[in-house]
């Protein structure tokens, strides 16, 4: 057979290999893979937030510090708490007060959460935390005002509040750090304190006729007050106008001696024309329109009216 009718097979097939196709897709298949299983396990944890990374169901660590961390993939899970200062509205109750009177009270409180690891271990979750930590405060908020009386609690200027908050709060405090729950209570507060409904027209009248007794104390205070201003100014008159009739008093009298002096002088001086003025000053002093003088004819007062000697 002749060999240039012969044609090698091998030399036409295509010059790619599939194999090596099929190589190159699974390494790049396998990259993928392993960014994206890096990528899904990387977590990032913020400043107001802990993580807590589980292994198994099992807490293994406890991440605080704010960055970027890695979970091991398919054996470990990462949760979030909150780092930051939360606020919890206790549900308002009825209680006792010392001289056996009902009171509703409703407060709210301030917490956040201390020690992840112990919070979880005895609470479990936050709602379990929440929940308990209403129970001792509503445990120790009854405990304490039940040791007040009623007028105490109501009557805002005998009341024990403002220390009562700081009381609570150490106590709810002490119970919570001694069972162990990693909670701390920042703060507790009183946002309303009712009275039931049948007692109040009661209350209310009675704070009525205290604030009527408190401002009648104000206006008698006022009215002693008054009168002793008055009684010191009447004083003070009197003895301005008797320091005032004195000083009249030795100015008149000086004034008299003064003018005796001076008519002493005159009438030393002319005697005749000093009668005729003391005569002329007692007609100015007696006789006036309607005087009626009945004298003797030939008397001298008779005479100078006549004008005879």
């Amino acid at each position: 057979m002749d060999n240039d009718n012969v044609v090698n097979m091998d030399e036409k097939k295509p010059s790619f290999s599939f194999k090596g196709y099929l190589r190159g897709g699974i390494v790049l298949l396998i990259i993928l893979l392993i960014l994206f299983i890096t990528l899904t396990n990387l977590y990032i944890v913020k400043e107001n937030e802990y993580k807590v990374v589980r292994q198994f169901g099992e807490v293994v660590r406890i991440i605080e510090e704010p960055g970027l961390n890695y979970k091991i993939p398919f054996i470990q899970s990462v949760t979030t708490l909150p780092k930051y200062q939360m606020t919890y509205n206790v549900e308002e109750a009825e209680i006792n007060t010392k001289d056996k009177k009902r009171l509703i009270i409703d407060n709210y409180t301030v917490w956040h959460i201390e020690d992840p690891k112990q919070m979880i271990s005895n609470a479990r979750t936050i709602v379990n935390a929440e929940t308990k930590m209403a129970e001792f405060v509503f445990s120790t908020v009854r405990s304490e005002l039940g040791q007040l009386d009623y007028d105490q609690i109501i009557n805002d200027e005998k009341s024990s509040r403002g220390s009562l908050n700081d009381q609570v709060t150490d106590i709810v405090n002490e119970l919570l750090a001694k069972d162990g729950y990693g909670i701390k209570v920042t703060d507790v507060r009183m946002k309303r304190t009712d009275l039931p409904a049948e007692n109040e027209q009661s209350v209310f009248t009675r704070m009525i006729s205290e604030r009527e007794s408190t401002a009648q104390g104000y206006l008698s205070k006022g009215d002693a007050e008054k009168n002793r201003i008055i009684a010191n100014t009447d004083r003070e008159v009197k003895e301005l106008l008797a320091e005032a009739k004195a000083d009249a008093e030795i100015i008149r009298s000086e004034g008299e001696k003064e003018a005796a002096k001076l008519y002493n002088t005159s009438y030393s001086k002319d005697p005749e024309f000093y009668e005729l003025f003391r005569t002329l000053q007692s007609y100015k002093q007696t006789i006036n329109e309607e005087t009626v003088l009945i004298i003797p004819f030939d008397s001298p007062y008779a005479n100078l009216l006549k004008g005879s000697e």
